[in-house]
């Protein structure tokens, strides 16, 4: 490891050399990028995360010097997974700056990509407030390339945090919106009574009863088939437990239903929520009598 060390210093200092030479301008960044990719390399090799990271900097300059604007983003993402290891907000901040070069350059497959990527560091950071923006950032770009499959895994996450957040209308816009759009989608009309199910699921956290009860008739007539499935029948008996105040039926109905269909964390969230509304409001109504 200390070997590698030494080298990536060696070639560091080579490239310095060269960019603060003489020499044919173009060439002059040319070889002092060979140099630093040799010592980026080597600092990995030496799992010396940081002085990686800084070599991958010093590269994507010199690629941009040369006006390989490419290159300069492939750098900078480079750099990222360098960074990732040790300072998440650096990762997050070289992938911005290769997403704005491939905006640049047309490539916006790639920056929806690595937008998507930095709302995983964040959302490995546990910082969902940003992870929602970048996720919402590459759901657009993923439906401006018409990577629909994508587009749709992102606003997903979305529409998981947001809830998670208590921003329930913006979650069931996205779960009702996906479900819509699905629909004529062989492929993906599959999942339609998922996303239905928690926009319902959603509605529940509301604790409005007409709210839900006004959702289930509108995903009936978007899709006649949803009324036959398990999870129809589910928001229907949650929403009759809730109207009745009856926090033992509401517990058997999820019970029920996840001894059939074994109940996520999201879901288990949601429904843990409603659960404590039903005890809250039980517990006031004990206090008035």
């Amino acid at each position: 490891m200390g070997d590698h060390l030494v080298r990536a210093e060696e070639f560091e200092k080579k490239a310095e050399k060269k960019l603060n030479g003489w020499g044919i301008f173009g060439s002059k960044y040319e070889d002092a990028a060979d140099l630093l990719e040799k010592a980026a390399n080597s600092y990995k090799l030496a799992k010396s995360w940081d002085q990686a990271g800084k070599a991958y900097l010093k590269l994507a300059d010199c690629h941009l010097k040369s006006d390989s604007k490419h290159d300069a983003a492939n750098a900078y993402a480079e750099a990222a997974k360098c960074y990732k290891k040790v300072d998440t907000n650096e990762a997050a901040s070289c992938l911005e700056r290769a997403v704005n070069i491939f905006c640049e350059i047309g490539r916006l497959n790639m920056a929806a990509r690595y937008y998507k990527e930095i709302a995983e560091y964040y959302e490995a950071d546990q910082k969902i407030d940003q992870a929602i923006v970048y996720y919402e950032k590459a759901a657009e770009f993923f439906q401006n390339e018409e990577v629909t499959t994508s587009a749709n895994q992102c606003n997903l996450k979305v529409a998981q945090y947001a809830s998670q957040l208590e921003q329930y209308e913006k979650a069931i816009k996205i779960y009702e919106d996906i479900a819509r759009h699905s629909l004529g989608n062989n492929l993906l009309k599959y999942g339609v009574k998922g996303h239905l199910l928690n926009a319902g699921m959603c509605h529940l956290c509301k604790a409005d009863v007409v709210s839900i009860t006004n959702a289930l008739e509108k995903y009936q007539d978007l899709d006649p088939t949803f009324t036959g499935t398990r999870e129809c029948k589910f928001l229907s008996d949650l929403a009759g437990a809730i109207d009745e105040e009856d926090i033992a039926k509401f517990t058997d109905v999820v019970k029920e239903f996840d001894s059939m269909t074994p109940l996520d964390s999201w879901k288990t969230t949601m429904l843990l929520r409603v659960k404590e509304k039903l005890k809250a409001k039980e517990l006031e109504e004990d206090d008035l009598t």
